[in-house]
């Protein structure tokens, strides 16, 4: 049974159920995008991990799939300038764990890095027009954004504190991602850069929806039907869920993350060591080493450049030691199924 609040967003959004599948870069596939759309949530691409020929495959599959509303997300980002000693001086950290593989800290790397929004993602959007288009850390410029919006896209993006939802209503979001502490993955953090003072998602809906007038989205240590309900008891009009889509089979994570999600005991951190910008994932050894937040980190998205030949050797050998296990505070919580049967479980149907 749904109340107003969820009526409004899923009259909003064109969708059944008030259920958003994250977009998670690295895990979500188009499958996983269709599956969630088909049983009448709202399936989401994350457009970061791809360039734009990439992009276009993976919205390809997902029409092809489904004709019902979909998502596509976007990182709002600007890549740094390259800052050669900053890179050096954080390969100097790693030089032991390189010795230590057998490896030459010399060796080619592959440039960290994730695709930010810009004028070629507003191509892709007018041409592909998805019903819903989100932004992580922040908004892109007024030119682009109204781009964007002149396609007829509804936009939400995410706040992980009061004062930045009320400055995404204030630019004409649509609807407000709230995100808690709890939550896996990069931090939605924009105006701030104070981890410390981060909120959790029971504490920090309640604030948002009192402060802005659009539908709020809860988001953050939501893998169960259990957190679906306490979420619209605090006036969420709805849920996205990340996590608990990370052990359906329709993600793409490597063998070390899907067997790290299985080990309920261990702890989450939030951490920079991987990419230079905060984010939730499972302690793994260089969390616990070097971490889990260093101001030694080159600037996101570049940090992971020189941490990749030491996670794929591990990866190899079976260990998460360098790798990134993004993974909310919930994670214990998620149970193995089919996406399309969790995503009819959040909201209290038989699979």
């Amino acid at each position: 049974m749904t109340t107003s609040y969820q009526s409004r967003l899923t009259a909003l959004l064109g969708v059944e159920l008030p259920i958003i599948q994250a977009p998670m870069a690295g895990a979500t596939t188009p499958e996983m995008v269709i599956a969630v759309s088909e049983v009448g949530g709202l399936g989401s691409l994350p457009s970061a991990q791809y360039d734009e020929r990439g992009l276009r495959a993976a919205l390809d599959r997902v029409r092809a799939g489904t004709s019902r509303p979909i998502n596509l997300n976007f990182f709002c980002h600007t890549n740094p300038a390259d800052d050669p000693a900053r890179q050096a001086a954080w390969l100097s950290q790693l030089t032991g764990y390189y010795a230590e593989a057998g490896l030459d800290p010399d060796m080619p790397k592959a440039p960290g890095g994730r695709t930010p929004f810009d004028a070629t993602g507003a191509a892709v959007v007018e041409d592909y027009r998805p019903e819903v288009v989100s932004f992580h850390f922040g908004l892109p410029p007024a030119d682009l954004l109204d781009r964007v919006k002149r396609t007829g896209a509804v936009v939400i993006a995410s706040a992980t504190t009061v004062a930045e939802a009320r400055w995404l209503v204030e630019r004409g979001v649509d609807a407000v991602i709230a995100m808690g502490a709890e939550a896996g993955g990069h931090r939605g953090s924009f105006l701030t850069d104070r981890m410390s003072e981060q909120i959790g998602t029971f504490a920090l809906v309640p604030q948002i929806v009192d402060a802005v007038s659009v539908p709020v989205i809860a988001a953050g240590g939501i893998s169960d039907r259990r957190g679906v309900e306490a979420a619209f008891a605090l006036g969420a009009a709805g849920v996205q869920v990340g996590t608990a889509y990370l052990v359906t089979p329709e993600a793409s994570i490597s063998d070390v993350h899907r067997q790290a999600l299985g080990s309920p005991d261990r702890p989450t951190a939030v951490t920079n060591l991987f990419t230079g910008r905060p984010a939730r994932g499972i302690v793994n050894r260089l969390m616990s080493e070097l971490g889990p937040l260093s101001k030694d980190a080159p600037a996101f998205p570049t940090a992971g450049g020189a941490i990749g030949p030491l996670r794929s050797a591990a990866e190899k050998a079976g260990s998460d030691d360098f790798s990134p296990i993004w993974a909310g505070q919930s994670f214990p919580l998620a149970q193995p199924m089919l996406a399309s049967v969790l995503t009819r479980i959040l909201m209290g149907e038989s699979g």
